[in-house]
Order: C-alpha cells, then sequence, then structure tokens
C-alpha cells in the first residue's frame, strides 16, 4: 500500500538519499529541507520506505510550479512519479499547474504525456544544447 503526505524533517535524510541515488551528489540538500519546512515536499511511502517525493512553488508567473520530482531508482516504472503528479495537481492552490524537464529527459516526458500535461513552450540556455521544455496541466 503507498500513502502519499506532506514530507517532514525526519524525512530529510532519507530524501537525501534518493537523491544522491539519482544525481550523484547530496548537493541538493538545503533545497529539500527548506522545500520541507515551508511544506513544499510531498512524499510517497510504501510501508517501509520512502519511494519517491516532489517539490513545488507557487512564484511561476503566480501559478503553480512542480520544481522537481524524484523516485527512487529502484522503484521506477511503478507509476510512482504520476501519482505524485496527480496528488499534487488535485491540491494545487492555483488552477494551472506548470513543470518542465529537459529535451534529453524523454522518460520524464512520456510521465507527463501519462499525467495529462501538455506542452507549453520551451527555454534554451539553462542547459548547453538541452533545452528545457515547459509543461502545463489546468487542475
Amino acid at each position: 500500500m503507498r500513502h502519499l503526505m506532506y514530507a517532514t524533517m525526519e524525512d530529510l535524510d532519507e530524501l537525501v538519499t534518493i537523491d544522491q541515488q539519482v544525481i550523484g551528489s547530496t548537493s541538493r540538500r538545503d533545497f529539500i529541507q527548506k522545500a520541507i519546512a515551508e511544506r513544499r515536499c510531498i512524499i510517497q511511502k510504501t510501508q517501509c520506505a520512502i519511494v519517491g517525493f516532489l517539490i513545488f512553488s507557487t512564484d511561476f508567473f503566480d501559478c503553480s510550479f512542480i520544481n522537481l520530482v524524484i523516485v527512487k531508482p529502484t522503484e521506477r516504472r511503478k507509476g510512482i512519479a504520476t501519482s505524485l503528479l496527480a496528488y499534487y495537481v488535485e491540491r494545487a492552490s492555483t488552477q494551472k499547474v506548470f513543470s518542465s524537464t529537459n529535451q534529453s529527459n524523454t522518460t520524464m516526458q512520456k510521465v507527463f504525456a501519462t499525467a495529462g500535461f501538455i506542452r507549453s513552450g520551451y527555454v534554451e540556455n539553462l542547459d548547453e544544447d538541452d533545452p528545457e521544455i515547459i509543461y502545463f496541466k489546468l487542475r
């Protein structure tokens, strides 16, 4: 059974460990800690452990923005990212919800499509030769 809920500070080390498994460093620890403190981090748990998390903000042109979706590598392709997105969109404080991913991240592009997000443009020059694709969904 899976449970979705807001992260607490007791979850911080486990979230940083999952993030490290994905990106290879603990460089986002402060970012994750701040999101938890501000109640902007949602986790998905099984009976044993956290399997994924989502961090959001509401300062993208006064709209909700999903900054980060991370799923534990051993738990991928089980619908976790899609369920985190759906859970957040249902509770978003604005009607419009945005997110983004690199053009090279075809896996996340498929997740957005599955979750009902549509492409809404792109931004160049964030990562060299890898434009950021913006996605959108109405709540």
